[in-house]
């Protein structure tokens, strides 16, 4: 899910909106504006039900963010490259480079979301309750009383064991430390995620036939959704296995063209060198150690008059913020890095030098050569 906008920086982590948060914020606000509140306070005004109703939702996204922010924070403590957070309409998702070195690693990282979301509801129902006693209800208690709920709700629908909900990790965290098989224990969050997905579906479709309408609609949408979500970390699961005992030298390109970091940005766009076949060139110091990583958009992107005085390493993405790995590492190991990232390349590193690049054109190669091969045969 990519982001449409940004919201900054929260904890050291890039934290994204996806447009469809705007449907889902819609809908709250009007469910309580328009709904709970009016119901349970007949006597109030229409804005004030919609200021409370606006409240509550961002409120309740506030929740979210904290959510996925825990996730985030803790998978940086066990070892994960976090790329950022996106909130989208159906909730959050932490971006993440790399996976869980170990079980233990995973059921922390998965554990920390429900456990913060059922905090914050244990937190929104004593203060609901604190305000009840003070106020004597009202509509400020009836939305912090919305609040608790909905985060209890989100914690315990999260722990359910399938993919690719929160639950679904702490179940593959569990078959791995049993089985001590990372693919196993996909393979059952993933068909745990289709079968709940499915259910939902059903479900939905009959609360739609018997007159729910809006709830069967939106809880059958849950369920594709968890359908298609789980089907695609099936998928990469089968790709990691595809992938085992392949290393990264196999895949990459090797002595790649690359740009002195010292080299203006005139220069290397209107160089010949890199005029074709690529789109992306390695950036390297006089040494030959990494740079960075320079696109010919990121280039372009700087103004005109400046490219002739601008140079390669002004525009680049640093090194730390492409993808490495070393030419006898896993490349199994490197998929969810080379998928995760803008720029969809790593480089290959040994000695502090650059000695290839690999790329998702590459990646497409290789699996296109083991599909079409026997591959217990061809691999060493």
């Amino acid at each position: 899910m990519r982001e449409t906008f940004s919201l900054g920086r929260l904890a050291g982590i890039r934290v994204g909106v996806n447009w469809s948060v705007l449907v889902i914020f819609v809908l709250i606000a009007l469910g309580l504006a328009e709904g709970r509140l009016p119901e349970a306070h007949p006597d109030g005004s229409w804005w004030q039900y919609w200021l409370v109703g606006l409240a509550a939702a961002v409120v309740f996204f506030a929740s979210l963010l904290a959510h996925e922010i825990a996730h985030a924070v803790v998978a940086r403590r066990n070892g994960v490259h976090v790329d950022g957070i996106v909130l989208w309409m159906l909730g959050g998702a932490a971006r993440l480079r790399s996976e869980a070195p170990n079980p233990g690693a995973e059921l922390r990282i998965a554990g920390v979301g429900p456990l913060v979301s059922l905090v914050l509801g244990v937190v929104f129902g004593l203060l609901a309750g604190v305000l009840g006693g003070l106020l004597g209800g009202g509509l400020a208690v009836e939305a912090v009383a919305w609040l608790a709920a909905i985060n209890v709700l989100l914690a315990l629908f999260n722990v359910l064991p399938a993919a690719p909900l929160d639950g679904g990790r702490l179940l593959r965290a569990v078959v791995w430390w049993r089985t001590g098989s990372r693919l196993r224990a996909t393979r059952a969050a993933t068909v745990a995620g289709r079968a709940l997905g499915w259910a939902l579906v059903v479900l939905g479709l009959y609360l739609l036939v018997a007159g729910a309408g809006f709830s069967g609609v939106w809880l059958a949408i849950i369920g594709w959704f968890l359908v298609a979500a789980a089907t695609m970390e099936g998928s990469q699961a089968q790709l990691r296995e595809l992938l085992s005992g392949i290393p990264v030298r196999q895949a990459m390109t090797a002595d790649p063209v690359t740009v002195p970091e010292t080299e203006t940005l005139a220069e290397f766009l209107e160089g010949p060198r890199y005029r074709y076949r690529h789109s992306a060139f390695p950036v390297v110091a006089e040494d030959g150690s990494p740079r960075g990583l320079i696109t010919l958009r990121r280039a372009r992107d700087v103004p005109e008059e400046r490219q002739a005085t601008a140079t390669v390493a002004d525009a680049m993405l640093p090194a730390a913020d492409v993808p490495t790995a070393g030419p006898e590492d896993p490349l199994a190991q490197l998929l969810p890095e080379l998928q995760a990232g803008d720029v969809r390349r790593a480089l290959v590193v040994a000695d502090d030098r650059l000695v290839g690049i690999i790329s998702s054109s590459d990646l497409g190669r290789i699996l296109s050569w083991l599909t079409s091969t026997t591959p217990w045969a061809t691999r060493r």
